[in-house]
């Protein structure tokens, strides 16, 4: 699903779903542009105050309080964002942490200053470009999130995966998988990923999982280290809710890398799909060729 912003001022409704933004035109409005960047790269630093300057009487432009700290300009936090789009100066990571901190979705477009880049796929020399172009107009993709409880209690969503692991280095983990409360397996293993179709290149790919295109409405199983010769990975509907239990030992559960806690025996974990989505502006490369050049 895609949705095409023509307006100057772009407001989204947090009230509503991604796939019903609500459009205010105001020509007389700046675009509201949130900038944040990784603190610990100078190059990337450098990059957000290029394009600060760049936009600087063009639109409005808001730091997040650890890169306006950086910069030497005034921030706010994330969690208080209230702009028509934020570009990310960093990697893959700093979008992840950038979505978990937001109270309501706003497109995002990365700049990659890390490494692979799948989320965050321009390049530093056409940061700027990028910029510009934003001020015209641009289309966004809305991507399913994944929802997490733990015993009934509302963690962190995820837009790439939640992984459940041993929290004890070589000691293995029994868990049991429900999906709508049906049985699926109960095995011993590392642990077990659940993901999104966007977390399905990032993790859950590493561990074996399929390559799902971000516009099916599914959530992968991908059990790390299974020890059992017949357990393959799971794509299932987007719809229903999984649940896994422990039922020995302690646990680590991380969330998109950038949220963990541990999960104890007994403790119930459910996954499934958020009503909120993650926004990311189009670029220019399809998701096909992302996985083509940068997977290889």
């Amino acid at each position: 699903m895609s949705i095409k912003y023509k307006c100057i001022r772009i407001r989204l409704n947090p009230e509503r779903p991604a796939a019903h933004a609500i459009q205010e035109t105001d020509e007389y409005a700046k675009m509201r542009i949130g900038i944040v960047s990784r603190c610990d790269s100078e190059e990337a630093t450098d990059l957000a105050a290029e394009m600060g300057r760049h936009l600087n009487g063009r639109a409005q432009t808001i730091y997040d309080d650890e890169t306006a700290q950086a910069l030497g300009e005034k921030g706010i936090p994330l969690e208080t964002f209230d702009v028509d789009v934020i570009v990310t100066v960093g990697g893959d990571g700093t979008i992840l942490r950038v979505l978990q901190k937001l109270r309501h979705p706003i497109p995002i477009v990365g700049i990659n200053v890390g490494k692979v880049g799948f989320l965050a796929d321009v390049s530093p020399e056409r940061a700027v470009s990028v910029v510009e172009n934003l001020l015209g107009g641009f289309r966004v993709s809305a991507h399913s999130r994944l929802a997490i409880s733990v015993n009934d209690r509302h963690l962190p969503s995820a837009t790439n995966e939640a992984v459940i692991i041993t929290s004890r280095p070589a000691k293995i983990l029994e868990y049991s998988i429900e999906i709508d409360d049906h049985v699926v397996d109960v095995l011993r293993a590392d642990g077990v990923i659940v993901a999104t179709p966007t977390g399905s290149t990032a993790y859950a790919m590493s561990a074996g999982g399929p390559i799902v295109d971000p516009r099916v409405n599914a959530f992968l199983i991908v059990p790390l280290a299974p020890h059992k010769l017949s357990i393959r990975p799971w794509v299932v509907n987007d719809e229903g809710t999984v649940a896994v239990t422990i039922r020995e030992k302690d646990a680590a559960i991380v969330v998109d890398g950038q949220y963990s806690e541990t999960v104890h025996k007994d403790d119930e974990i459910h996954f499934y799909k958020d009503q909120e989505e993650s926004l990311f502006v189009l670029g220019e490369k399809t998701f096909f060729e992302k996985v083509r050049e940068k997977l290889r």
